[in-house]
């Protein structure tokens, strides 16, 4: 448990534990009814990110608890496993920038299904087959 919890709050990923944290309390409110689920989505477009036809909050959502939990599982390994020095420092700033793209990559996936659930969203470009 120590591991995990030195994992959890250690640097680079704290960054990520942060923006869990924020992910937790919005989705808090929203359930308190304080905010709304679609509340960012005029703000951002995430089509151009291969994630639209979800709520932005959602999709976010999913991508920071999947980095989360990466990184954190990775920062675990890393502390059981790998040799103290510069190759295992170098590994455990690097965990976090794969666990994102990893989980950039899962949530595009995951998404696609999910736009059923959403039919007020803008889907995915449909691509053109005319040419």
């Amino acid at each position: 448990m120590r591991t995990l919890l030195a994992a959890a709050t250690g640097p680079p990923t704290i960054l990520l534990t942060a923006a869990l944290v924020v992910v937790v309390c919005f989705w808090l409110l929203a359930a308190a009814g304080v905010t709304d689920v679609g509340s960012f989505d005029a703000d951002v477009d995430l089509r151009a990110w291969r994630m639209g036809g979800v709520p932005v909050t959602v999709a976010f959502s999913l991508l920071t608890a999947l980095a989360w939990s990466l990184s954190v599982g990775a920062a675990v390994v890393f502390a059981a496993f790998a040799l103290p020095g510069p190759v295992a420092g170098m590994l455990h700033l690097v965990a976090p920038v794969g666990a994102m793209l990893v989980a950039w990559g899962a949530t595009c996936l995951i998404v696609r299904p999910l736009h059923r659930l959403f039919p007020d969203e803008p889907g995915a470009p449909v691509p053109d087959h005319a040419a």
